[in-house]
Order: C-alpha cells, then sequence, then structure tokens
C-alpha cells in the first residue's frame, strides 16, 4: 500500500514538472519565434573593402582576419553551445548547454540554457534582449525561480551582451548601429546605440587582427543590487563557421577589486547565419 503511494505521488510530480518543463520551454519557443519573425529582411547590406578602409588600423586587421569582405551582413543568427557555469568563486561548476537566436535588425537575442544538459534539466534558463528590454528567468525544474531580473540594469547588461556576442557574426560590426573610435594600435571602442540607449567597450587585437578581448562596465547582480562592475570575455579559442575565422571558445569574467572571478566558459559548437 505505501510503496503503491510512494509510486502515485513520484508519478503525479513528473506529470508536474513535465507540464512545467513543456510551459516554460513553450514561452521561450515563442519568444524565438518572434524575435526571428520580427527580422528586416530588406536590403541586404554586403560588406565592400571599401567600408572596412574607414574603420580604425586594428579594427581593418580584425575584418580582414575575420573575412567579411563580400559577405552579407546575416538578417538573423543561430547557434549552440556547451560549457560550464558557476554562481561564486567557490561555488562547483556545473555544465550546461545552451542555443542562441539573435536578429540583428533590430538587435535582440534569446538565450535559452539547459543545465546540467539537454536530456535532463534539471534547471532551464533563459536570459534575452527584445524591444531594447532584457530579462533574465532561471527555473529549477522549470518550476522554481532561482533567479528573475529585469530593470534598467538589466537592459544594459543584455544590450552589453549582445554587443559582445557580435563577434560571433562581426558583419554587424559595420551597421549603422554600430560605431568605431581609435584607442591604440591593439584596441578600439566600439558603440551600439538601439532606441536611443547606447554601450561602448574596448575590443582588443593580437597582431594577426584576431580578437582576444572585449572590456567594458557591466551591471552585476549582487543579492537584490547591482554594482557597475568591470567585466571581460578573454577569448581562448578559434574556429571556422560560414566560411569566417571566429573566436569560439571563451569566458566570462568579472574583473574585481579583490580579484577577477570567472563565472561561465562556453564553447560553440555549431552557428548558421540566415
Amino acid at each position: 500500500m505505501i510503496v503503491t503511494i510512494i509510486l502515485a505521488l513520484l508519478f503525479g510530480l513528473i506529470l508536474i514538472v513535465g507540464a512545467a518543463y513543456l510551459s516554460f520551454n513553450g514561452r521561450i519557443n515563442r519568444e524565438i519565434s518572434g524575435l526571428l519573425a520580427g527580422a528586416n529582411g530588406g536590403g541586404r547590406v554586403v560588406v565592400t573593402e571599401e567600408m572596412i578602409k574607414n574603420l580604425p588600423a586594428p579594427v581593418q586587421k580584425y575584418m580582414m582576419y575575420s573575412g567579411i569582405a563580400g559577405k552579407a551582413i546575416p538578417r538573423t543568427v543561430r547557434l549552440k553551445q556547451t560549457g560550464r557555469i558557476r554562481q561564486g568563486a567557490k561555488s562547483s561548476w556545473m555544465k550546461l548547454e545552451a542555443e542562441e537566436y539573435y536578429s540583428t535588425n533590430p538587435p535582440g537575442f534569446v538565450w535559452k540554457a539547459f543545465l546540467p544538459g539537454r536530456r535532463f534539466p534539471v534547471t532551464l534558463g533563459r536570459d534575452a534582449y527584445l524591444d531594447g528590454r532584457g530579462s533574465m528567468l532561471i527555473k529549477m525544474l522549470s518550476l522554481f525561480p532561482l533567479a528573475k531580473a529585469i530593470g534598467s540594469e538589466i537592459d544594459q547588461g543584455a544590450m552589453m551582451r549582445y554587443l559582445n556576442e557580435m563577434s560571433w557574426f562581426p558583419a554587424a560590426f559595420l551597421g549603422s548601429n554600430v560605431s568605431w573610435k581609435a584607442v591604440d594600435e591593439t584596441s578600439a571602442e566600439i558603440t551600439l546605440t538601439h532606441q536611443g540607449q547606447s554601450v561602448s567597450a574596448i575590443m582588443y587585437f593580437a597582431e594577426d587582427g584576431r580578437p582576444v578581448n572585449f572590456v567594458a562596465k557591466r551591471y552585476r547582480m549582487v543579492g537584490k543590487k547591482y554594482d557597475l562592475e568591470t567585466w571581460s570575455t578573454p577569448f581562448i579559442g578559434y574556429g571556422e563557421f560560414e566560411g569566417l575565422k571566429l573566436p569560439v571558445r571563451g569566458q566570462g569574467v568579472w574583473n574585481l577589486k579583490d580579484g577577477d572571478f570567472a563565472y561561465v566558459e562556453l564553447e560553440v559548437t555549431e552557428l548558421h547565419y540566415d
């Protein structure tokens, strides 16, 4: 009798968790569909050498290294990632698998993460920048919120994340909403403007034009408040997708007063343009 009750409770719990996963995952998928459907497909811009030659010298080398001359700015981008993430410097790492979708005009993204993996997602997370607004929601078993964030600081952080991840579709760095400013022989300042808001960062390049780091001020959520901290994403591995040379492995690092805290490591395993 007791065994029957326990089995019934377990079956009921499985049904509840399954329904919650279908609901939360379905909500994310609808956001993805909306993002892709809203991407502007008119007037596809093809990158020319004339467009590149007016950029700061290290950025010119970067663009030539990437191989974007003659390539169109993609309308949408889809990619998959593997990696690991942690909450604090003393916390254990947790594996993750993720998929991400982008629109370049208007700029936006939806990131869906399965922890520890797609087959058995104990935790499902979603980060997004849509219509000029950022938002984050992470749920254990798709039921219990572990993190939920909206507001101006999240807007800034999501927009900064988008600017950073344009490294995976670098032709978009030549869009009308992006500007470059020379800093020195190996770095340049980049600014993205959208819906009256702007974010800026410094990109660093190797001698051959490879991007090696991206450094900016970004809001970090600490408990119930936000601190404006230095954030960087050193690129530590490179590969080729869509005929371009791209950074495919990297870290997310908070450069804090008491030391650097690497909180995420990611590798792009698939990437497709439309």
